[in-house]
C-alpha cells in the first residue's frame, strides 16, 4: 500500500439549519398594551413581555410553529436536541422559558407535537457530495498497488544471505520505513484534509510541503537504523520507498491520483520480469524514473504551499492526526502479516488483493454514507431508520468481501506458480478485510480512536503469536461491528 489511505471527506456537507427568529403580529411601530380586566369567560390574559409585545400562553407552542418544518422530518428526538443546542440554547434558558429540564426534555415535547411526514424529495442526487465516481475510487486503488510492481524489478538488486527472523535478507529495514511511512503519512493526510475543509488549500499544501519531506526523512533514518551489516543495498531502496511514499500522500491528498499513475507507469517494465531475466541497469532504471516522475509531480502540485501567509494561523491542533497515525500503524501491520504466508507467492497475493481492495472499499463506503444520509431525509421513524441503515451496512460489507476474494484468486491465477489460497488463509483474509473496512468506516464518523486501538491490538497479538491470528483477527473484527451498530444506528451519527 502506498499514500493515504484516509478517506477524504466531501466538500459539502448537511449543517443544521438555524432557528427561524420568532414572528411578530403586530405592524412594526405598533405596541400591544395588556387588557385592564380579565376578558369574558374568564381566559387567562397573555403576560406582558417588558418590551410591550404580548407572549403566547405557552411558548412551546411557539417553538413547535418555528421548528415544525425541521421537527416534521426528524427521525429521533435526538436530531431536534442537536438544532437546540447549535442555536445556544441553555439548559438554564429552557428551563426559565419554556420550563423544561434541558434540550433533551424540551426537544421530546417537540417531537411528539409535530406530526410525521417525509421530507421533500431532494433536489439533488441522493447522498450529495457523499456519491463519487466508482472510476475515481478504482483509480485509486490502482495506484495503491501498482508500486508492488517496484519490489518485483528491486529483488534481484536486493538478493542476499537470509535475514533475520527467518525472513529474506533486507525485509527489515523495508518493512521499517514502511511502517514509518504509513504512520507519518496517515497524520500527515488527515491534517491536510483538514485545512481542506476548512477551505485553505494553500494552507493545506503548505502542511504537504513541510510534511512530507519530513517523514520521507524519518523513513530513511528508521530504515538505516535496522538495517544489519550487508543490508546497505535494501536501506537505499527504503530509503526511495520513504521518499516515493511522501510524494504519493501529496498527490493523492491533493487530487492528482492521474498524475501519480503516469508516474507508475514506468514500474510497467516489471511484468516481462516475472518471466525473463531483465539486465540490472534497466530495472534500476525503471525504479528511478518512476521515483523522479513522482517527486517532480509532488514538487509542481505543491506551489500554493510556497505563498507567503499559507498556513499562516494556528490551523487545526496537531494532536488530532495522532490517533489516524495509530489507525494507520495497525492497519499496515495487518496486511503485512496477512502477506506473510507458508510461500513468498501466495503472501503477495493476499498483499496484492488488500491494496486492489482499497479502492472499491472507498467506493462502498461513499455509498455507504450517501445512501444513509438519503434514508435520513426519507424515512420518518428511528426504527426504520435503524432497519434501512443496518441493511445498507450489511451489503456494502459484503460487496466488499465478495470484491476481496475475486481479486485474491484474480492474483493467484496471475502469478504464475501461486498456489490456491487455503480455506484458513482465505477465511483470515476475509477477517482482515472486515477489520480494515470497518476500521475506516468509524474513522470516516470521526470514531478513528476506537478503530485504532482495536486493530492496534490485533496486529500486536498477531506479532507475539502468529498462530493466533485468525482468533486476533476475528474478535478485532467482532468487536469492531459491535461499535459499528451502536454509532450509525445513531441518527445524530450522520449528521454532519
Amino acid at each position: 500500500m502506498s499514500g493515504s489511505l484516509w478517506l477524504k471527506p466531501p466538500t459539502t456537507g448537511t449543517p443544521l439549519p438555524a432557528i427561524p427568529p420568532p414572528r411578530r403580529a403586530d405592524h412594526p411601530g405598533r405596541t400591544t398594551d395588556p387588557p385592564a380586566t380579565d376578558p369574558p369567560g374568564g381566559s387567562t390574559p397573555a403576560t406582558a413581555h417588558p418590551t410591550g409585545e404580548a407572549l403566547a400562553a405557552d411558548p412551546l407552542d411557539e417553538l413547535a410553529v418555528r421548528l415544525e418544518e425541521f421537527a416534521a422530518v426528524a427521525v429521533h428526538p435526538d436530531e431536534i436536541a442537536a438544532l437546540l443546542e447549535s442555536d445556544g440554547m441553555t439548559d438554564d434558558h429552557i428551563r426559565l422559558t419554556y420550563g423544561r429540564a434541558d434540550s433533551f426534555a424540551l426537544a421530546e415535547d417537540l417531537y411528539a407535537r409535530v406530526e410525521r411526514r417525509h421530507h421533500p424529495a431532494p433536489a439533488r442526487p441522493p447522498g450529495g457530495a457523499w456519491h463519487t465516481g466508482l472510476a475515481g475510487c478504482l483509480l485509486r486503488g490502482l495506484v495503491f498497488a501498482l508500486p508492488g510492481l517496484a519490489y518485483v524489478l528491486a529483488a534481484p538488486l536486493l538478493a542476499g544471505e537470509p535475514g533475520r527472523f527467518g525472513l529474506p535478507g533486507g525485509t527489515v529495514p523495508l518493512l521499517a520505513g514502511a511502517v514509518t511511512g504509513w504512520v507519518w503519512n496517515q497524520a500527515l493526510s488527515h491534517r491536510a484534509y483538514t485545512w481542506l475543509g476548512l477551505g485553505d488549500r494553500p494552507a493545506a499544501a503548505r502542511a504537504l510541503l513541510t510534511g512530507a519531506p519530513a517523514g520521507a526523512l524519518a523513513g530513511t533514518a528508521v530504515s538505516f537504523a535496522a538495517a544489519a551489516p550487508g543490508e546497505a543495498p535494501a536501506a537505499l531502496f527504503a530509503a526511495g520507498q520513504s521518499l516515493y511514499l511522501a510524494a504519493a500522500t501529496v498527490l493523492l491528498v491533493l487530487g492528482r491520483e492521474r498524475a501519480l499513475l503516469c508516474a507508475l507507469l514506468p514500474l510497467a517494465g516489471a511484468l516481462p520480469a516475472f518471466r525473463w531475466d531483465l539486465p540490472d541497469p534497466l530495472r534500476a532504471a525503471l525504479l528511478l524514473a518512476a521515483l523522479t516522475a513522482s517527486v517532480v509531480f509532488a514538487a509542481l502540485v505543491l506551489r500554493p504551499g510556497l505563498r507567503r501567509g499559507a498556513a499562516g494561523r494556528g490551523g487545526p491542533p496537531r494532536a488530532g492526526s495522532l490517533p489516524y497515525g495509530m489507525f494507520g500503524l495497525g492497519s499496515g501491520l495487518l496486511v503485512l502479516q496477512a502477506g506473510i504466508g507458508d510461500t513468498l507467492v501466495s503472501g503477495a497475493g493476499a498483499v496484492i488483493a488488500l491494496t486492489l481492495s482499497m479502492g472499491p472499499a472507498e467506493w462502498l463506503l461513499h455509498r455507504f454514507r450517501g445512501e444513509s444520509l438519503t434514508r435520513l431525509r426519507t424515512l420518518t421513524t428511528a426504527r426504520e431508520f435503524r432497519r434501512a441503515v443496518t441493511g445498507t451496512l450489511v451489503l456494502c460489507l459484503g460487496g466488499y468481501l465478495t470484491v476481496l476474494v475475486a481479486l485474491t484468486l484474480a492474483a493467484t491465477l496471475a502469478w504464475p506458480g501461486a498456489p490456491w489460497p487455503t480455506p484458513p488463509r482465505l477465511v483470515t483474509l476475509l477477517l482482515v478485510g472486515t477489520v480494515l473496512w470497518l476500521g475506516l468506516l468509524l474513522q470516516a464518523f470521526g470514531a478513528v480512536l476506537s478503530a485504532a486501538v482495536v486493530c492496534l491490538l490485533a496486529a500486536a497479538a498477531q506479532t507475539l503469536g502468529p498462530a493466533a491470528g485468525p482468533v486476533a483477527a476475528g474478535g478485532a473484527a467482532a468487536v469492531l461491528a459491535v461499535l459499528t451498530c451502536a454509532l450509525l444506528v445513531r441518527p445524530t451519527a450522520h449528521r454532519v
